[in-house]
């Protein structure tokens, strides 16, 4: 919510190759998977338009997976080199060996894939769960972070929305696989429309090539063994997150991170609270507040134009090309 290569060792628990739907890819993207230990990570590519260019790295959300950038990543390509990473289990990237969904173990893989391909410091981009990721990165390891863009990002609410409560009940041990049940006579197209409504402001701006895509995604993504646990899981971690307090806090976190941040957030966005983009804005030190009242979640695919043209200006006074 993109043949081309996938990895000669997957993990026991992905599917067959033989059996599993082609990743879509874009049109000037490419797509590898990067094998490192205990973990296989699936990461598209946009290289920049000339030699040279800083590197970028992107971090979608809970659900999502690198596709969500497709649309963002070639407005950018004249300023950086991109690439944006599947979270593991998210994607084309097999479940970790470990289990381990929490946010600070997904930091983990993001922190591991850059040291070993030895591309940091990056801007380094992330959205919702991947802007909370993002966050324990920067704060973690200032050296490999450049500087930081937050769409939508998961940090903690006292008061969450009634429509991001699904999310926290999905964390709940039992009701991924009853949820799972009670829905299996949904068809893709269903599933697609229910997540466009929750993450887009205006769910009609999406084109019907682009419904196409993401129903076809869907499809593929549900015949993974591991869909659900990873939704469960990952859901588990963003909501024991929130509750870590003193310096592993994500918010207290946010304070610590040292590198320039854009921070964008929606008006229509029924994930994360649009009054949060206040306290985020005091929150991250020096840091520039795009609001969009019409976005929903997913700002950088409803408005790819208006979230690179402010990225474009972060990059440039600081570090671009």
């Amino acid at each position: 919510m993109s043949s081309t290569e996938l990895p000669e060792k997957r993990t026991a628990a992905a599917p067959p190759a033989s059996r599993t739907r082609a990743v879509r890819v874009a049109d000037g993207e490419e797509l590898r998977s990067v094998e490192l230990p205990g973990l296989t990570l699936s990461v598209r590519s946009r290289p920049g338009d000339r030699p040279g260019l800083p590197p970028a790295l992107y971090v979608h959300g809970l659900g999502g997976s690198s596709q969500n950038w497709s649309a963002l990543m070639p407005l950018l390509a004249d300023q950086v080199d991109g690439e944006a990473v599947d979270l593991p289990g998210f994607g084309d990237s097999p479940p970790p060996d470990d289990g381990n969904y929490s946010v600070t173990a997904h930091a983990r893989a993001v922190i591991r894939f850059l040291d070993a391909g030895g591309r940091g410091p990056v801007h380094l981009f992330g959205n919702s769960l991947g802007g909370a990721v993002a966050t324990r990165v920067a704060a973690a390891r200032p050296d490999l972070v450049r500087t930081l863009s937050l769409i939508s990002p998961a940090l903690p609410e006292l008061r969450a929305q009634r429509t991001a409560w699904p999310t926290v009940l999905l964390a709940v041990p039992g009701v991924a696989p009853l949820f799972a049940k009670l829905s299996r006579d949904w068809t893709p197209e269903q599933r697609v429309r229910g997540v466009l409504a929750l993450c887009y402001g205006d769910p009609g701006r999406v084109t019907d090539e682009g419904f196409l895509h993401a129903v076809e995604e869907m499809e593929r993504r549900l015949e993974l063994p591991y869909f659900w646990d990873a939704m469960a899981r990952s859901s588990r971690g963003i909501v024991d997150a929130y509750t870590l307090g003193g310096q592993h806090g994500l918010w207290r976190q946010a304070e610590r991170v040292l590198a320039p941040t854009l921070l964008v957030y929606g008006g229509r966005d029924r994930l994360v609270s649009y009054r949060m983009a206040r306290r985020a804005a005091a929150a991250f030190r020096g840091s520039r507040l795009l609001t969009l009242p019409e976005a929903g979640h997913v700002a950088m695919m409803e408005y790819p134009e208006t979230v690179a043209q402010a990225a474009r200006e972060l990059i440039a006074d600081h570090g671009g090309s």
